[in-house]
C-alpha cells in the first residue's frame, strides 16, 4: 500500500490532563486560561454552522461577552440537519434508580465505540451530559414526562438502562429550537451576528494560525471576507458522499476538507455509521432517505421470514414461521443492540435471501406486541409522530401492517482531528459536534450526537476556546494581507473553472454514481479487492468531473448547481481517502467492517495489536501521510465486543 499513502510522525494529545480520570475535566478547567470580560469584547470567534453544537456554541460564546459571526448555508439557523434527529439524548441521571451512572455511561460509550475512542473525552462527556439536560429543561424544552410529572426517559441501542431523554420523535428539533432561541437572544443582544445563505468555501491561514473564512453569499453570489481571532467548525458530517443517506440535501464536507487541506489532520474518514432503521429505497429516482427512529426498537420486534422468498403478507406468515433474528443471536441485548451490529444482521438475512419487500431488501419491525400489550394510544403517544411520517412516505399504517426498514449510511464518526480542548492541528482552528472525530469511535450509540453537539458547545468549548484566546490582542489582519488574498483568489478560481467546463454531464449524476461506488465497495461491508477498485475507479470518476460536469448559470446569482458542484468536488477528494483509510485498517470494529477479518460466528473481529490507533491523516495534493495517536486504556479493559 505505500504506493497509497506514506507514514508520518506519531500525533499525542497534549492536551489530555492526567491523573484520575473522575478529575481530568476539572483539572483542565482550572489550569487553563481565562479572559475577563472586558477583554472578552475585543475578540472575535467566527462559528460556521447552527446546528445543535454551533448554535449553542455561538450563543454561549455570545453570552460571554465574545464578537461571535454565526454562518449557515440555510435561510434561518434553525434548519439546520440537528432538527432531523428523532430519539433522545443521553444524559446519566439515573432517574430510572435502573443501575445507570457517569462510569456506566462512560463504559457503554467506549465498548460501543468498539474500543477506538479516547478514554478522557469519553469520560468528560459522561460528566457533562447531565449538566446538558438541566441547560435544556431551563430553556423549556418540552420533554417527555411521566404520569407524575417528571422526566420519562427510554432506552437506545447498546445499553441496558433506561438513560434516553426524549420528546416524542421530534428531540433534535426540540434541542434546536432551544439552542435557536439562546442564539436569536444573543443575536438581538448584539453579541452575535448571523450570516444566513452563507457557504464557507475556505479557511483563511495566517502563519500556520487560522484567522478567518472566505465565504460566499449564496443568492448574489459575492465572494466575502471575514477575520477573526478564532475560527469554529460544527459544519456536521459526510454521510452524503453516498448520496443516498438519511443527511439532509445541503449537509456536505466542504468546510471541515478546505480545513483539511490548509494542514487540519483528518482522522478516521472509514468509520461511517450504518443506521439499521431506515425505510427502504424504493426506486432510482430518490435523492435520500428517511430515518424510522431507533427508539422504535424499544417496542417494536426485528423479525424476517424463517423460508427463503417466502412472500406472504406479514399477517399470512403465523408466528413460528418468523424468525426474530436479534433476539436469538442476542438474546441479553435483543432488539436494542447497536446500529452496527443490528445493520450487518439485517444485510445477513437479506443476503441469505428472507428480506421483505421489493428486491428482498428490507426486515420487519412489527408493533402488534406492544400494541396488544400497552394499547394503541400508548404507542401513539410515543411515536405518534413517527408512525404518521411513515405512513406518509410509504402509504401503509404501522399500526395495522409492520414497518419494512433496512441499513442506510447516517451518521460518520470520523472527522478533524482535534485535541482535548477541541482544537485542530491548525492553532486557533476548533472543530465540535459531528465535524470532528473525537468521543464515538468505530461506532456512535445511539441518543449520543446530540448529547456531544451539546456538551461541546455549551461546556467544553466555551471553557477551552478561552485558553486560547487568553494569547490574545491579535494581530490585526486586512483584506489585503498575502494570505486573505490567496485564499479568496483561489475561491474564485475554483469557481470559473466549474463554470467554465460546459461539460455534457450534471453534478447530480456524478454524485449519484460516486455514491453508489461508495455503497458497494465503501459500504456496510469491505474487501481488500473491492476497495483499491473503489480507488481505481473513484480517480477516473473525478477526472471525468473536472473534464465533463455541467454547470449552467453565473456565480453572481442563486446558482445551486454551482452549489452542487463544489461540495461534489470535495467529496471527491473524501471518498478516496476514505477508501485508503479502510484499506490500511485490516481489522474490523465497530461501522468498519472488513471481510476478511471476522469470527466464525461473524462478528467484527479487532486487531488490537496493530491497529488500537486513531489514524490521522494529512494533506500533500497526492499521497496521503498517516499519522498515529495511540490509544491506551486504563479504566476499560478492552474486550472482544458482546451484546449476546
Amino acid at each position: 500500500m505505500s504506493e497509497l499513502f506514506t507514514e508520518g510522525a506519531p500525533i499525542q494529545d497534549t492536551k489530555a490532563p492526567d491523573g484520575p480520570i473522575n478529575e481530568r475535566w476539572d483539572k483542565r478547567r482550572f489550569g487553563g486560561k481565562l479572559v475577563n470580560p472586558a477583554n472578552r469584547r475585543k475578540l472575535s470567534v467566527i462559528v460556521v454552522g447552527t446546528g445543535l453544537a454551533g448554535g449553542s456554541a455561538a450563543a454561549t460564546l455570545g453570552e460571554l461577552g465574545y464578537q461571535v459571526k454565526s454562518f449557515c448555508y440555510q435561510d434561518s439557523p434553525r434548519r439546520a440537519h440537528s432538527i432531523a434527529a428523532q430519539g433522545g439524548i443521553n444524559a446519566a441521571k439515573n432517574y430510572r434508580n435502573d443501575g445507570d451512572s457517569i462510569q456506566r455511561l462512560f463504559y457503554d460509550t467506549v465498548k460501543g465505540g468498539d474500543y477506538r475512542s479516547r478514554e478522557s473525552n469519553v469520560y468528560r462527556l459522561a460528566q457533562v451530559s447531565v449538566e446538558i439536560i438541566d441547560q435544556c429543561v431551563a430553556q423549556g424544552v418540552p420533554f417527555a414526562r411521566d404520569y407524575g410529572g417528571l422526566l420519562d426517559t427510554r432506552s437506545f441501542g447498546g445499553v441496558q438502562v433506561s438513560r434516553t431523554f426524549y420528546a416524542r420523535g421530534q428531540t433534535g428539533q426540540q434541542l434546536l429550537l432551544g439552542a435557536y432561541q439562546a442564539l436569536e437572544r444573543q443575536i438581538a443582544a448584539g453579541t452575535v451576528k448571523m450570516f444566513t445563505r452563507h457557504e464557507m468555501l475556505e479557511l483563511i491561514v495566517v502563519d500556520g494560525v487560522a484567522r478567518g473564512i472566505i465565504a460566499r453569499d449564496m443568492i448574489t453570489g459575492e465572494i466575502e471576507t471575514h477575520i477573526a481571532d478564532a475560527v469554529v467548525l460544527a459544519s456536521g458530517g459526510y454521510g452524503n458522499v453516498f448520496f443516498l443517506s438519511t443527511n439532509a440535501k445541503g449537509c456536505n464536507v466542504t468546510a471541515t476538507w478546505r480545513a483539511h487541506r490548509k494542514g487540519a489532520l483528518f482522522a478516521n474518514p472509514c468509520y461511517t455509521q450504518i443506521h439499521p432503521t431506515c425505510i427502504p429505497q424504493s426506486g432510482e429516482h430518490q435523492s435520500k432517505l428517511t430515518l424510522m427512529s431507533e427508539s422504535l426498537r424499544n417496542d417494536g420486534r426485528v423479525w424476517v421470514p424463517v423460508k427463503k422468498g417466502d412472500t406472504r403478507k406479514p399477517g399470512d406468515i403465523p408466528e413460528d414461521e418468523r424468525d426474530y433474528y436479534l433476539e436469538r443471536i442476542y438474546p441479553s441485548f435483543g432488539n436494542l443492540v447497536p446500529r452496527d451490529i443490528a445493520s450487518r444482521a439485517a444485510k445477513n438475512v437479506c443476503d441469505e435471501g428472507r428480506g421483505v419487500g421489493p428486491g428482498g431488501l428490507g426486515v420487519y419491525l412489527d408493533f402488534a406486541d406492544a400494541i396488544a400489550r400497552l394499547g394503541r394510544d400508548a404507542v401513539a403517544a410515543k411515536y405518534g409522530n413517527l408512525f404518521e411520517m411513515y405512513e406518509r412516505i410509504t402509504g401503509e399504517d404501522p399500526f395495522e401492517v409492520p414497518m419494512r426498514i433496512y441499513p442506510a449510511v447516517h451518521y460518520t464518526m470520523g472527522g478533524l482531528w482535534v485535541d482535548y480542548d477541541l482544537q485542530s492541528t491548525i492553532p486557533g482552528l476548533f472543530v465540535i459536534g459531528e465535524a470532528n472525530f473525537s468521543d464515538h469511535g468505530a461506532n456512535r450509540l445511539g441518543a449520543s450526537a446530540l448529547m456531544q453537539g451539546l456538551a461541546d458547545g455549551y461546556f467544553v468549548l466555551p471553557n477551552t476556546i478561552s485558553d486560547y484566546l487568553a494569547k490574545g490582542p491579535f494581530e490585526k489582519i486586512g483584506d489585503d494581507h498575502e494570505a486573505v488574498v490567496e485564499a479568496r483568489e483561489a475561491v474564485k478560481g475554483r469557481i470559473e473553472k466549474l463554470l467554465s467546463i460546459d461539460g455534457d454531464r450534471t453534478p447530480d449524476s456524478f454524485h449519484r454514481e460516486l455514491g453508489a461506488l461508495m455503497w458497494e465497495y465503501c459500504g456496510m461491508e469491505r474487501t481488500d479487492a473491492g476497495l483499491r477498485k473503489a480507488i481505481d475507479r473513484i480517480r477516473e470518476l473525478r477526472e471525468e468531473f473536472w473534464a465533463r460536469v455541467k454547470v449552467p448559470g453565473e456565480n453572481e446569482e442563486l446558482n445551486q448547481n454551482l452549489e452542487k458542484a463544489g461540495r461534489i468536488a470535495d467529496f471527491f477528494e473524501l471518498a478516496e481517502l476514505m477508501c485508503i483509510d479502510a484499506l490500511h485498517r485490516e481489522e474490523s470494529c465497530g461501522g468498519h467492517f472488513r471481510a476478511e477479518s471476522q469470527t466464525p460466528d461473524g462478528e467484527a473481529l479487532r486487531d488490537d495489536e496493530r491497529f488500537a490507533y486513531v489514524a490521522a491523516w494529512e494533506y500533500t495534493g497526492h499521497a496521503p501521510v498517516l499519522h498515529k495517536e495511540n490509544l491506551e486504556y486504563e479504566y476499560v479493559k478492552m474486550t472482544q465486543r458482546s451484546y449476546k
